[in-house]
């Protein structure tokens, strides 16, 4: 994915304030519901049935807005290859892995582990990529991130083997997120094709890249509930569709703290639709620990991305390697 800077004046500005707070808070709703269709989405299909569902139908909705904005597809084998790696790490893999750990855990602690993204993605640049240096901020925020992620799970109530499942599989998911985001800076920032044209290409490979395993190991229920079909739609067309187009329209009109910033939204609507539409509990510590989760995210995103150097300083950064 790529992202812009908005440069328009200040007048161009206020006619888009209102617009892309509303964009802001529906990609927000999108993305925690998305949980919650996932759930709905496996009392009819297993799960990789469930993520090559959602990529079909997302890749179609793509596919029909680039016909009627009238945007090319990429032209540059290069970009396929980029697209197809970013499509296993953003879409194949995650989506697989979040509809297998929901069959184990709640829609509520699904994406309320969702929220360990952004943190994700720092250890990803620290520590594989090594793109940035330590500090006792960035320390400070993982230390309190990793605080969270003991306090959201809960570890000092035990819990069963499928449960452990659930848990690791949505986290793998979540590196899987850390890596992707990372790679797409690093080789897709700077590319001439229009989002649209990236997004679609991107889907279209992850539908690719799962629809032999759900061919092949995949299982759709005789009975399929109406409400399981809706859901399914939801999940494809909004949140694989729809939720792209938003988040690059926030991304080029919003200030870019605000822009970044829409994974902190994304777990509060996850937790009120999962209690209020599945009935689903919450205790204490989930919420607190997704609190913690995101303020060590925060905390230590302030150094890797938000900051600008004082007049004068330097910021020291690794060579890639």
């Amino acid at each position: 994915m790529k992202e812009f800077v908005a440069t328009s004046n200040v007048g161009s500005r206020r006619t888009t304030l209102v617009a892309w707070q509303a964009w802001f808070v529906l990609l927000g709703a999108i993305w925690g519901c998305s949980f919650w269709w996932i759930k709905l989405g496996l009392q009819a299909m297993s799960p990789v049935d469930v993520a090559c569902a959602r990529l079909v139908a997302g890749a179609a909705t793509l596919l029909i807005i680039a016909v009627f904005t009238r945007t090319p597809l990429p032209q540059k084998l290069t970009t396929w290859g980029h697209l197809f790696v970013l499509s296993a790490l953003l879409n194949s893999a995650p989506f697989t892995l979040f509809s297998y750990g929901e069959t184990h855990i709640s829609a509520v602690l699904a994406g309320l582990i969702n929220a360990f993204t952004p943190l994700a993605t720092v250890i990803v640049v620290l520590f594989v990529l090594r793109q940035e240096q330590f500090s006792p901020q960035i320390i400070g925020g993982l230390v309190i991130g990793l605080i969270g992620v003991v306090v959201v799970i809960g570890v000092w109530n035990g819990f069963g083997e499928n449960q452990v499942l659930g848990i690791g599989a949505c986290f793998a998911a979540v590196i899987c997120y850390g890596f992707g985001f990372s790679y797409a800076r690093r080789h897709l920032s700077t590319l001439p094709d229009k989002p649209v044209a990236l997004a679609a290409g991107q889907v279209l490979w992850g539908t690719a890249q799962l629809l032999p395993f759900a061919l092949a190991f995949g299982h759709v229920q005789t009975h399929r509930p109406l409400s399981s079909l809706l859901a399914l739609g939801a999940l494809g067309i909004l949140g694989t569709g729809v939720a792209y187009i938003l988040n690059f329209h926030i991304v080029r009109h919003a200030p870019a703290t605000i822009a970044s910033s829409v994974t902190y939204l994304t777990p509060v609507f996850a937790v009120v639709v999962g209690v209020a539409f599945l009935g689903e509990s919450l205790s204490w510590n989930e919420p607190v620990g997704a609190v913690l989760i995101l303020a060590g995210a925060a905390l230590a995103q302030n150094r890797l991305h938000w900051r600008s150097p004082r007049p004068g300083h330097q910021v020291r950064r690794r060579k890639p390697t």
